[in-house]
């Protein structure tokens, strides 16, 4: 417990330096990167602890982004509501809209709760172009920041730091949810709710109570969209929003409760880096989401866990080798998927076709790639990528081979049980 905790204060320390150590584009890049943080937990507390699959989530990030707009508008930032504190208001919208659309959509379990989510999401962002007085049509609703309590909020860095103070504060609330009684039975409604309702508990209310309460921190994330951009429109009801939510949320790890963060912020970031480089960069993030779920169910803070357990059972020495080979092996097999991945995508592309027409002579035109030239009919052009992907997936064998042998050790004793009571007050 020591331990969980100083890593997490560790992780604030660096957080809070972050603006010494950014530009004002890295900064941006990190807000969005806390705003999706908040909202991947606050998604994971329906899906990854009550077990409910939404695909709709995106309503509710929405609802709280043009709740916190128009009270923003409303009253200029201050009174009661000055503009540190304008999250509130989309954490209330998204609050009354989750528990209206929660008791509708958990009525149905499974499948069918998700395509009713999926329908609510899609109503509301089928309806957004048209109610103009409400959502501004495709122009949107601008606002601005005003002062209150010394800060002026023109900066980067102030806003920067009001969303880390309201991302904190939203995880740390989503925490103790999860210490309370009503957290334990969120977890039971996943695990075995025909028992809940057998012990005699209302599954239907505890399931929309659960649904409210991730609309809740959905919505604040929404407000916190609008101080960061100072504007909304109905692109933040778009499907893709919801689909990143679950393709975060999954990738960080549901078994984890800073997993979900974690993937958001780090696949917001790779989105950030990657899609100045190429085009393709949608295609590679799902592709990462193929293979987390292919080969680490668990997410990718499930590698903390395995990496941990070996190193219970396992020397350093002989657990060092074997992840420089993953690692080794994960780089080849990488680099040469992005190599052909982008040698396509600039041979199917409509520049280089032109570029074909205007040389007839010669219909294979070099292809830029790295800043080197390739010839797509050469047989080196293909021979480089298959031959990193041949070797990754030699050392993907080897590493297999060795950690197959470290299981069979038989000199290392499994642990069976806790240890005694004697050992433990030692």
């Amino acid at each position: 417990m020591r331990k969980h905790l100083l890593s997490c204060l560790m992780g604030v320390a660096v957080l809070v330096v972050l603006p010494f150590l950014l530009s004002q584009g890295l900064l941006n890049a990190a807000i969005q990167m806390l705003i999706a943080a908040l909202f991947a937990s606050a998604y994971n507390l329906l899906c990854g602890q009550a077990g409910m699959l939404s695909f709709g989530h995106a309503a509710y990030f929405g609802v709280g982004a043009f709740a916190t707009v128009h009270a923003m508008n409303a009253v200029g930032g201050a009174g009661l509501l000055p503009t540190p504190l304008m999250p509130l208001a989309g954490a209330v919208g998204g609050l009354i809209f989750g528990g209206i659309a929660g008791w509708f959509a958990t009525q149905r379990s499974g499948t069918y709760f998700a395509m009713i989510t999926l329908a609510i999401a899609e109503l509301v962002h089928s309806l957004a172009p048209h109610l103009k007085g409400v959502f501004g049509g495709e122009a949107g609703i601008s606002t601005m920041r005003m002062p209150a309590w010394g800060f002026n909020f023109g900066s980067t860095t102030q806003v920067y730091y009001l969303t880390l103070a309201w991302v904190l504060f939203g995880v740390a609330l989503l925490y103790l949810y999860t210490r309370t009684p009503l957290g334990r039975l969120t977890y039971g409604l996943r695990e075995n709710s025909h028992r809940l309702r057998f012990l005699g508990y209302n599954v239907h209310g505890l399931g929309t109570l659960a649904f409210a309460i991730s609309a809740m921190f959905s919505g604040m994330a929404g407000g916190l969209q609008v101080m960061s951009n100072e504007s909304a429109n109905y692109v933040v009801f778009d499907p893709s929003l919801s689909a990143a939510a679950v393709l975060n949320t999954y990738i960080g790890g549901v078994q984890v409760f800073l997993g979900p963060a974690f993937g958001a912020a780090l696949m917001t970031f790779f989105g950030y880096a990657v899609s100045d480089l190429t085009r393709s960069w949608l295609l590679y993030q799902g592709i990462v989401f193929v293979l987390v779920m292919m080969f680490l169910p668990t997410g990718l803070t499930g590698l903390i866990g395995i990496a941990g357990r070996l190193r219970e059972h396992h020397s350093l020495g002989r657990l060092m080798p074997i992840f420089l080979q993953a690692i080794a092996s994960a780089a080849l097999i990488g680099a040469g998927a992005v190599f052909v991945i982008e040698l396509a995508q600039r041979l199917f592309s409509l520049e280089y076709r032109s570029l074909a027409r205007l040389k007839p002579d010669d219909p294979w035109p070099a292809v830029t790639l790295f800043d080197h030239a390739w010839q797509p009919q050469s047989m080196m052009t293909w021979g480089v990528p298959i031959l990193m992907l041949a070797l990754g997936g030699l050392l993907v064998r080897r590493c297999r081979r060795q950690m197959r042998a470290l299981r069979d050790d038989p000199s290392v004793m499994p642990t069976t049980g806790p240890e005694p009571q004697g050992r433990e007050a030692a």
